[in-house]
């Protein structure tokens, strides 16, 4: 057993979009209109990662807290500088042990999420 999918209620769509497409390799799999809402699934391009982003209409007391979301890198350093230059005001990179290598962003929702290099 696997987790599918992780489904996350976003305030603003296209702003949630560009964040998590320009964060990470996650790409739009389907977009779609579900009466009332709008709802896109990004995907990594194997399909093994995926999450669904729902926004509702007039539902703008989305708020993100107690958890964080964790996404691999092979190159924390690039997507640190991307992180910076979109504006997105990451956290230093940290490195509390040899092996663990992370820095943290919120989304445009709260929703803090980490970016880790695994060796």
């Amino acid at each position: 057993m696997h987790i599918h999918h992780l489904a996350i209620r976003v305030n603003d769509l296209e702003k949630s979009l560009h964040f998590y497409q320009t964060l990470t390799d996650l790409k739009i799999a389907k977009r779609f209109s579900a009466n009332p809402g709008e709802l896109a699934y990004l995907q990594d391009k194997e399909g093994a990662t995926q999450i669904e982003l729902i926004c509702l209409p007039g539902d703008q007391n989305v708020k993100a807290s107690g958890m964080f979301l964790c996404f691999g890198t092979d190159d924390l350093d690039k997507a640190h500088d991307i992180a910076v230059k979109e504006g997105m005001n990451p956290s230093d990179i940290r490195q509390p042990e040899p092996d663990a290598r992370y820095f943290y962003v919120y989304d445009p929702d709260g929703l803090s999420v980490q970016l880790r290099e695994y060796k």
